[in-house]
């Protein structure tokens, strides 16, 4: 099992605990690294939030791990078909160990309720039992794939 940096998890929980969304967290705790500022990620990622704006499809803290994939490792030369293959496959290693550790990317199955249409507490109290979680093992699953 590789080593987690325990800051970073921790960052991004925090960020998440003060008030950004599951994918802004993991996004915008990561960013810096890969060149570009934490403002521009969290209003980049601000969007993926509860499943892609309370969709509830793809969790937001797979979705913003997924951002943070191609900022690292994604093609910018149409030619460089090679960066494009490799964030592809990082892709389905991280959702390969998140459905692994939680059975689903989906955030619906994931909350197991409707944010759209339960009522405000129910859904407060879904996001806080759960979502630290699931933002947590974003944190972690990259912090494994970025460490190889």
């Amino acid at each position: 099992m590789a080593q987690h940096n325990h800051n970073k998890v921790n960052e991004a929980l925090a960020c998440f605990h003060s008030g950004f969304n599951c994918s802004q967290a993991i996004f915008s705790t990561y960013c810096e690294e890969f060149g570009l500022d934490k403002k521009t990620a969290l209003q980049i990622a601000c969007g993926l939030g509860a499943g892609m704006g309370r969709l509830q499809e793809t969790c937001g803290a797979v979705s913003g791990a997924y951002l943070l994939i191609g900022l690292k490792h994604g093609q910018f030369l149409k030619e460089d078909t090679s960066s494009k293959e490799r964030t592809y496959t990082l892709i389905r290693e991280f959702s390969r160990r998140f459905e692994e550790r939680n059975k689903t990317t989906n955030c619906r199955e994931l909350l197991g309720i409707d944010l759209i249409n339960s009522n405000n507490q129910t859904t407060a109290e879904q996001v806080k039992k759960i979502c630290p979680k699931l933002v947590q093992d974003a944190a972690e699953i990259i912090e494994e794939l970025f460490s190889t």
